[in-house]
């Protein structure tokens, strides 16, 4: 059974899509403190790798590491969210899916480390 919110099509979906994306990224610089710390660094490090790396492959990576961070921060935003949504109550399964998600922006953060310094040591 189709879902009747999906009937959108071609050039209005894609507006849809677009309107909805920056209403998200929205919502994150506005209520999520991580998010936006990280958004700054990006601001800086993004700029940087591309000025730093000396090919395109290198450009590549040093940009693309910072660009995960910030969308395995929305993800895990996301997450928490739906968690405190559908309850607020301490629950076991509730902390692990909030510890995974917070895990998983730990390793993004790594990751990031590691191609930076991998690229840059050379």
């Amino acid at each position: 059974m189709e879902n009747s919110h999906k009937g959108k099509t071609g050039l209005r979906r894609l507006i849809n899509a677009t309107r909805y994306s920056l209403s998200g990224l929205a919502a994150a610089l506005r209520y999520e403190d991580a998010f936006r710390q990280e958004a700054m660094l990006a601001a800086i490090l993004v700029p940087s790798g591309v000025i730093l790396g000396t090919t395109g492959l290198e450009r590549a990576l040093l940009v693309g590491s910072v660009l995960l961070v910030l969308i395995v921060e929305l993800l895990n935003s996301a997450i928490e969210a739906t968690v405190d949504r559908v309850s607020l109550d301490d629950h076991a399964l509730a902390e692990r899916a909030k510890d995974m998600g917070s895990a998983a922006v730990m390793l993004a953060l790594l990751n990031a480390a590691v191609v930076w310094l991998l690229v840059l040591a050379g």
